[in-house]
């Protein structure tokens, strides 16, 4: 069965212009991403899929790199691209904005999707920061007992009604709240089928594309891991990589 990682990789970006190609200890984000992912043994390819000749030039001396169209409206449909061109089986959709994302997240998430009766898999972390809990940049999952993804909610949930007034360090403590974490694999078909379902529901209300692939009646299977990742979203957290790049061992 042959697996690749899918980088998605656009430059424009409200919060942080040319993220991808943000130097970061002397190199670019998507390489970092990209070092990351080649670190996982179960990806027989790593590719990065991007609408923007400045990235397609910055990374092809270290990267497969796919142009794709410029119209896509998600990184899954510009993944899904990508796949087409491939005879991969199975298709990693990796954040570009994750420099230190463990491959053993990946391996986990990999695994899963291999699986059989697994159309497409995901990870989650325990949330452990207070102020993750109510914050709606961070998406929230509950899973059945079956540890397949019920669902996936900017609010928290669940809502433990008889501990609304706790402090939240003993709402934590009480239950096991996972993160979100936003990587995804995807069998081949049904990449295809979902970029081709249009937006749901409950996916246009909170902005969570997962949702779409729920609602359509397509099973996530979710990894638990323990991953606190650092992601990039503004120019101030380029100081808060290297910090930590600097702490490793």
């Amino acid at each position: 069965m042959k697996i690749i990682g899918v980088i998605p990789s656009r430059f424009g970006s409200t919060r942080f212009p040319g993220k991808p190609l943000a130097l970061i200890a002397g190199k670019p984000l998507v390489q970092w991403v990209v070092e990351q992912c080649r670190k996982a043994p179960s990806l027989c390819d790593v590719i990065v899929a991007t609408d923007d000749e400045r990235i397609f030039k910055a990374v092809a001396p270290f990267c497969e790199v796919a142009m794709t169209s410029p119209h896509h409206l998600s990184g899954t449909d510009r993944i899904e691209e990508v796949v087409k061109r491939t005879d991969a089986d199975i298709a990693i959709n990796i954040q570009g904005d994750e420099p230190l994302i463990d491959p053993t997240v990946i391996e986990a998430v990999a695994a899963l999707a291999s699986s059989e009766g697994v159309p497409m898999s995901t990870a989650a972390t325990p949330i452990a920061q207070p102020a993750d809990y109510e914050n709606p940049n961070i998406v929230k999952v509950v899973l059945s007992a079956q540890g397949r993804a019920l669902y996936f909610s900017r609010r928290t949930i669940p809502y433990q009604r008889d501990m609304e007034h706790e402090p939240l360090e003993a709402q934590l403590s009480s239950f096991p709240y996972l993160k979100h974490l936003g990587i995804y694999g995807y069998k081949r078909e049904t990449l295809k089928r979902l970029v081709r379902l249009p937006v749901s529901p409950l996916e246009r209300a909170e902005k969570l594309e997962q949702l779409r692939a729920l609602e359509n009646g397509i099973s996530i299977a979710v990894a638990r891991v323990n991953h606190e990742g650092i992601g990039v979203d503004r120019p101030e957290d380029v100081a808060r990589v290297e910090k930590a790049l600097n702490q490793l061992p």
